[in-house]
């Protein structure tokens, strides 16, 4: 038994209850969501179908032209199999006539300028279906500063965002999520052959259980590695969320 290890059954009541508390209290009753193909968003629209009745989420795939087809077609899957309304935007015009401007642009400037404009088009649309941004990041990403700042981590409010990535995993199978989503590298899908993994250069399963120890339970780094673990990677992901934490934060104000 892992120390990651979730009664998904309960952690799915709680969720499901938080969308209806979130919305309540906002005073909306829909809800719209940026469906990437990936599992965490799969999981959202999975939690909020149930919380909301699938009439009242609309689900986004907001396709860029180098992204995976692949990624599209896990969106629709989903879609398809909570019969929610969705709608596909390509924003690859906008995004290349900005970057006309700019060729000399690298390809993680250009990924953060998708992540947001992803982003301004579901405020853009949270408008017209009068609903609220449900987010769809979880803690491994937050803490580790896998994520845009007024990109994929802009929301209402966020259901995962206390989850480990792979306690998503687990929660993923309690939703029957389709298993073509469960079974896929997490990726951002912001350039061909993209995955998550690959860019950090470790596992999920490896980080999130040094982050729960450093974090959740705040030991040291020496007494994390007396349990197994690496001493460079402990370093590496310890650096990482020293570097990331502003990204957490609500911009500090100076006082008067």
């Amino acid at each position: 038994m892992s120390v990651l290890d979730i009664d998904a059954p309960t952690v799915r009541e709680k969720l499901v209850q938080f969308i209806r508390d979130q919305m309540t209290c906002a005073g909306f009753e829909h809800g719209i969501i940026g469906l990437s193909g990936g599992l965490d968003s799969a999981v959202t629209t999975h939690l909020a179908a149930g919380a909301l009745t699938p009439s009242n989420v609309t689900g986004l795939i907001l396709p860029y032209r180098s992204a995976n087809d692949e990624d599209q077609g896990h969106a629709e899957l989903v879609v398809t199999k909570l019969g929610i309304e969705s709608q596909i935007i390509d924003i690859t015009p906008q995004i290349d006539a900005y970057f006309a401007q700019f060729p000399q642009a690298d390809r993680l400037r250009r990924a953060n300028k998708i992540a947001r404009e992803r982003m301004s088009v579901l405020y853009d649309q949270s408008r017209v279906y009068e609903a609220l941004v449900i987010g769809t990041g979880n803690k491994s990403e937050r803490l580790l500063g896998y994520t845009t700042l007024w990109g994929d981590m802009a929301c209402a409010f966020n259901p995962l965002g206390n989850l480990y990535k792979t306690q998503v995993r687990q929660l993923a199978e309690q939703l029957d999520v389709p298993e073509a989503i469960r079974n896929k590298p997490p990726s951002a899908g912001l350039w061909p052959g993209q995955t998550d993994e690959g860019e950090l250069g470790f596992s999920y399963a490896e980080a999130d259980q040094i982050l729960y120890w450093l974090i959740d339970q705040k030991c040291s780094g020496e007494q994390v590695a007396e349990k197994g673990f690496s001493r460079e990677l402990i370093t590496q992901i310890a650096t990482r969320v020293k570097r990331s934490a502003f990204k957490s934060r609500m911009p500090p104000m100076a006082e008067m």
